[in-house]
């Protein structure tokens, strides 16, 4: 039994309260994010914490966001490959998303560059969600996503690579 196991704590009512109050907007902020709309975002955090508190995993202290929020890509994926979500979430605006009162151009370029991340295949949209959204690091995105940190920064680079070429034409050069 290694260290971080032995770490490991059950989950009860106290600890599932703690978690849905410290983590439950950041799961719905990476839900809304990838999904861009509020109500499946919402859904979304609601499975979230349903799966945690039906399936009760046991949970090692400092690593229960991670967790969740592995939980959360793996719910939006699944709703992003519903077809009909797609072309409903790509061809409405996302204004929500934008947050800060700016410029109409402003948001016309932010509302851009989202569009544009919504086309980068799972993996590249995932570890642009996480690093620039999230404020993960390699190796922390390396540990949540369950892949070498050469993944990690192979996918960080070439969704960079793929997200300027889907930008290329406009203003957000």
């Amino acid at each position: 039994m290694s260290e971080e196991t032995s770490k490991a704590m059950p989950l009860d009512e106290r600890l599932f309260e703690e978690l849905y109050e410290k983590y439950a907007n950041d799961v719905l902020r990476v839900s809304f994010f990838y999904l861009g709309d509020r109500q499946q975002a919402e859904d979304v955090t609601q499975e979230v914490f349903i799966k945690l508190l039906t399936t009760a995993p046991v949970l090692v202290p400092g690593r229960e966001k991670a967790w969740l929020l592995k939980v959360a890509l793996n719910k939006c994926r699944d709703t992003w490959r519903n077809a009909w979500v797609r072309r409903v979430v790509l061809g409405s605006p996302a204004m929500e998303l934008v947050g800060v009162e700016g410029e109409m151009e402003d948001r016309l370029e932010k509302q851009e560059l989202l569009a544009a991340i919504h086309r980068l295949p799972a993996d590249f949209r995932d570890v642009i969600l996480l690093h620039y959204y999230q404020g993960y690091g390699i190796a922390e995105m390396a540990q949540l996503l369950g892949v070498p940190e050469g993944t990690v920064s192979s996918r960080l680079s070439r969704g960079r690579k793929k997200l300027e070429d889907l930008l290329k034409g406009s203003d957000l050069r």
